[in-house]
């Protein structure tokens, strides 16, 4: 074997090269095992903005919700849809979204608080989004659902109501819940068929005679809607209900119906 004889120079500048070879190994090191520490301590809890003693407990669960809230997208595709629903910038989501031929996306972990309801009222619940499941139907709002995607959506709402054990009267619309401001899913919204599949409070004509005094508003808040707008909350009701019913009807025509409802909320 031949040796070869080095300047002192060339073997300064090896060792160095080797000495910062060395560094460089270490500090990715330990950016690696600072990096696995910090993934295995998870967020920082929420804590109380006065002074508290932290004392972790283990018995605790993550968010279960109670109600699922039925959307339409008002865009003219789902992917178009999609890109508003995963956009920053917009700053809204659902759990899901069904497409017209009944594909079924994902956006959000069911355990997770999508941002679908805004501002939003059921009963003493007013906010929605923590307690629910957001599902959006691709609708540009004018159009009829396929059976395709309401086939979609029964086998969903089906695999939540098992898991979540969800009664049949806490599957409700957006305008449910806010019918101030929300119109979805509309008029066109096959919601007979999704209570006939157990989705959802129908009652079919002819109507029980409610009883003598019975007050309309007062039983839609005893449904759930939000009555600090009467007209509001009538309006969303007959969308859901009586879609076809001339808008100037009287509210006598619905004491029965709403009655009825009523009934049927208590005996679920």
């Amino acid at each position: 074997m031949r040796h070869v004889r080095l300047a002192s120079s060339e073997r300064t500048l090896i060792c160095l090269t080797v000495r910062m070879n060395r560094w460089t190994l270490a500090a990715r090191a330990g950016l690696l095992g600072l990096t696995c520490v910090l993934a295995s301590c998870g967020p920082l809890p929420q804590r109380a903005s006065v002074p508290t003693l932290w004392q972790p407990s283990p018995n605790f669960g993550e968010r279960l919700p109670t109600f699922v809230v039925i959307h339409y997208t008002g865009a003219d595709s789902a992917s178009a849809a999609v890109r508003t629903l995963t956009s920053r910038q917009s700053q809204v989501s659902a759990h899901y979204l069904i497409s017209r031929d009944g594909t079924i996306v994902q956006l959000v972990d069911e355990r997770s608080r999508a941002w679908h309801a805004g501002e939003s009222r059921w009963g003493a619940l007013v906010d929605l989004n923590s307690a629910s499941i957001g599902i959006e139907l691709d609708n540009d709002g004018r159009s009829a659902y396929p059976q395709s995607q309401i086939d979609a959506l029964l086998s969903l709402l089906s695999d939540l109501r098992q898991r979540y054990r969800l009664p049949a009267a806490n599957f409700l619309g957006h305008s449910d819940v806010a019918p101030r401001r929300k119109l979805d899913p509309g008029p066109l919204f096959p919601w007979r068929q999704l209570a006939a599949s157990g989705f959802g409070l129908w009652c079919e004509a002819p109507y029980p005679e409610p009883p003598p005094g019975f007050d309309a508003i007062t039983g839609l808040r005893a449904l759930g809607y939000d009555t600090r707008q009467p007209e509001a909350a009538l309006s969303a009701f007959r969308a859901r209900y009586t879609p076809d019913a001339p808008p100037s009807d009287p509210v006598e025509r619905d004491r029965a119906l709403i009655h009825c409802l009523a009934q049927a909320s208590l005996d679920r």
